[in-house]
């Protein structure tokens, strides 16, 4: 037995963590693609199954006060809020992130203009996920804006009066680099500017302190690091503060202060419900809900800390196993600039990522050369991460 292996096996005798992990359903498959779709919750199935049957198949329409469908959204976004920093009130869950960066952005812009400033220019993450930039480019035009993408790094000497917001990634999504919302935010706010949050990469792999950083508009996905399932519902959060200022470019009945009143004029919901828009997608997020009991018990400095040590022991098998000059880390060393993730560049990636998965080791690909493998800590171990290795490196030879 190697000694890498061996620490893997006394590290996983000593995770405070390690009991989640019989809370999901998993085999034998080392599963390294968590930060694209999470493992099923074991509590999901059942869940869904009363939902259907029961609060469906009986109470039929009577579910949405009996079973409380109706206030569902808020109800969820109210359990996402201390995985991202926030307090109550704040989150909403509904539609796609899409959707929501699209909800987001353009009202970001409608706050920043509001003051007849002026403000003619959205700035936008260049390497982010590609549907953020194409919602960017059409908020910019709805909005009369002119759109500017400009890498993380540079947006601080980017910002100027004519700035009215600025769409950025917690976690770049091919890297795992890890962006310094804090600081970021600071800037633009010393721009007089909105800033506008993609979670989709580090809620729930790591503390993200929305409320805490002064962070004005957020959005994510759910069926990543929260285990939602394909498809799940994402959320969307606006800071308490700016709520009432908040004007949504998809006002829909649900987000009327009145909804059952039918009423021809639009007149939007106090707080945190002025960001819906239709009938909530039950199915999904009733499953979504039941999903996010796993983290019962839970702290996220909890998980962040494994989650850095697993992707620390990652790099060093790696780096012992795999030939010399065959891969290269595209991932920040430095833990402050690290997602949840590793991405390693290799020229043949397409390939060998299928004969991973042959092998038992699931991770992911992106063109044109890297190979990701997304580090989940609720239900990934030290064994996993030495064995992932390993086989990488049979692969390789």
């Amino acid at each position: 037995m190697s000694e890498l292996l061996l620490r893997a096996e006394k590290w996983d005798g000593e995770d405070p963590l390690a009991g989640k992990r019989s809370a999901f359903v998993l085999d034998d498959v080392v599963y390294l693609d968590g930060n694209s779709l999470g493992a099923l919750p074991a509590g999901v199935p059942g869940r869904v199954e009363d939902v259907v049957r029961r609060q469906w198949g009986e109470l039929r329409i009577r579910s949405w006060e009996e079973s409380g469908w109706w206030t569902a959204p808020e109800r969820i976004g109210d359990r996402i809020a201390p995985l991202v920093g926030a307090a109550a009130g704040q989150i909403v869950v509904g539609d796609s992130t899409s959707v929501n960066v699209f909800k987001a952005l353009v009202a970001a812009v409608r706050m920043a203009q509001s003051a007849g400033s002026g403000r003619d220019e959205i700035l936008v993450d260049a390497t982010t996920f590609p549907t953020d930039g194409y919602i960017a480019e059409s908020a910019a035009r709805m909005t009369g804006c002119s759109l500017r993408a400009v890498v993380p790094g540079e947006v601080p000497a980017a910002l100027s009066g004519r700035t009215a917001a600025v769409l950025l990634n917690h976690v770049d999504y091919r890297t795992g680099r890890l962006h310094d919302l804090p600081a970021l935010t600071a800037a633009v706010h010393a721009a007089g500017a909105v800033a506008v949050w993609d979670l989709c990469h580090s809620a729930g792999a790591l503390p993200v302190g929305l409320d805490e950083h002064g962070v004005d508009l957020a959005v994510g996905c759910t069926y990543k690091y929260l285990n939602g399932g394909p498809g799940s519902p994402a959320y969307l959060y606006v800071r308490a503060e700016l709520q009432d200022r908040f004007d949504s470019p998809l006002p829909g009945w649900n987000s009327h202060v009145e909804p059952f009143g039918m009423r021809a004029s639009f007149e939007p919901a106090p707080g945190a419900v002025r960001g819906r828009v239709g009938t909530p997608d039950i199915l999904s997020m009733l499953a979504l809900e039941a999903a996010l009991e796993v983290w019962d018990g839970v702290s996220i400095e909890a998980v962040r800390a494994k989650s850095l040590a697993l992707t620390d022991f990652f790099l060093e098998c790696v780096g012992a196993y795999v030939p010399e000059g065959r891969v290269e880390s595209v991932t920040p060393a430095a833990h402050e600039e690290r997602g949840s993730q590793v991405a390693l560049r290799c020229a043949d990636a397409g390939d060998v990522m299928k004969r991973l998965i042959e092998g038992g080791v699931v991770g992911d690909f992106r063109q044109p050369d890297v190979l990701r493998f997304g580090f989940t800590p609720l239900y990934v171990g030290f064994a996993d991460v030495e064995r992932a290795a390993r086989v990488l490196a049979e692969v390789l030879r």
